[in-house]
């Protein structure tokens, strides 16, 4: 406990946080750090590396992540914002240059050689540019002579121009799901919603048709044909894990698996741990997600409110798709599941964007309706 006299930056914080909220993400990352026990070792034996080589670079990268969550927990709105925009400066030079010099890996130049780890750009990106963009759109509603709308749109335009250019589409979809529903929350027109709709439908349809590496997967998945052996995998993981499963270490399916560290560790839990332990994660995704966005519901600030809101917006989605992947509900896409996935970028990002998270929904004054009447002086009418 600490003391209600203490007013140290530590002790202010963690006065402020959200407790239930910052535990259940140590736990995401916890648990994540448990399964890659499961499900990095058949990986590493497949390409002649030490069986806990990826258990030990998961760790590694655990470390600094908390760092950053707790780091970024600590910050005021205003500078989350300011963070945000260095990161976003950051990130999207270094996704230009990842362009010309970033490493090919199965047809996609997404990541770019530091020393003896690769960075993806685009995963920093992400959260910074959501910041941003609530900023503008805040900014649009609160001030008329600063276009914000026409701003975000254009800072889109120029990050899913990079994202398709590499090409990600997965993570230009996940981005432009996230930027619409912050627009639809910023007060959206009917005209908008028509527009970008039918934009959207535009977009879909011309990756079908310019990607073949889309297309091939939608075909796959509509049909069931052609080469579906990593999915397939992963359903049979499911399916053989049954409600309790087979037990740590006892998994067979999994070391089948090509990518079961990053893209299938759902699937890899299922098999070792069960049904009902899968619920549960699945429970827990859902109440940082709920639990964020009821504090969203409750701010009075439109920025802080739309930037906490279109984070966990990223978070849940993020999850959400790689889940279905595993439960065989879309189309296979590489993206990976917040925490537990290995991953050095995407755990990073992933800290970052929560950090950001809990330093928006800490308690202060005046930031919510209730907090305003405990702050506001009693207001007294004079004798007659």
């Amino acid at each position: 406990m600490v003391s209600r006299t203490d007013r140290t930056q530590m002790a202010e914080w963690w006065r402020t946080i959200d407790k239930p909220l910052l535990g259940a993400i140590l736990f995401l990352m916890l648990f994540g750090l448990v399964l890659s026990f499961a499900a990095s070792p058949p990986v590493a034996e497949r390409i002649g590396a030490p069986s806990l080589h990826f258990v030990k670079r998961h760790a590694v990268f655990l470390i600094p992540a908390i760092f950053l969550l707790i780091a970024g927990s600590m910050l005021t709105p205003k500078q989350v914002r300011r963070a945000a925009f260095i990161i976003f400066s950051l990130g999207i030079i270094l996704m230009l240059i990842t362009m010309f010099v970033g490493s090919d890996v199965k047809g996609s130049r997404r990541w770019i050689q530091l020393g003896s780890f690769s960075v993806q750009p685009s995963e920093f990106v992400k959260p910074a540019f959501v910041i941003i963009s609530a900023w503008l759109f805040a900014e649009n509603s609160r001030r008329a002579d600063i276009p914000g709308n026409l701003f975000s749109i254009i800072l889109f335009a120029i990050v899913a121009a990079l994202l398709v250019s590499q090409p990600d589409f997965g993570q230009t979809m996940l981005l432009a799901i996230v930027w619409g529903a912050l627009f639809f929350m910023a007060g959206m027109t009917w005209i908008w919603i028509a527009a970008l709709g039918g934009l959207a439908v535009l977009g879909m349809g011309a990756a079908y048709t310019m990607f073949p590496y889309v297309a091939g997967r939608v075909n796959r998945f509509v049909t069931g044909e052609g080469d579906n052996f990593q999915v397939d995998a992963g359903r049979e993981a499911i399916i053989s894990g049954g409600w309790m499963g087979k037990g740590p270490g006892e998994g067979t399916v999994k070391n089948i698996i090509p990518d079961g560290h990053a893209d299938f560790p759902f699937a890899v839990a299922a098999e070792e741990y069960g049904i009902l332990v899968c619920i549960g994660l699945v429970a827990v995704f859902a109440f940082i997600v709920l639990r964020g966005l009821s504090h969203a519901m409750r701010e009075r600030d439109a920025y802080v409110r739309l930037a906490s809101s279109g984070l966990l917006i990223l978070f849940g989605m993020q999850s959400m798709i790689n889940i279905s992947v595993n439960l065989q509900l879309i189309p296979a896409k590489g993206m990976t599941l917040p925490f537990i996935s290995y991953g050095g970028s995407s755990m990073l990002s992933m800290a970052i964007c929560m950090g950001f998270v809990l330093a928006l929904t800490r308690k202060r004054p005046e930031s919510r309706g209730s907090d305003l009447m405990r702050f506001t002086p009693a207001k007294f009418e004079p004798a007659e």
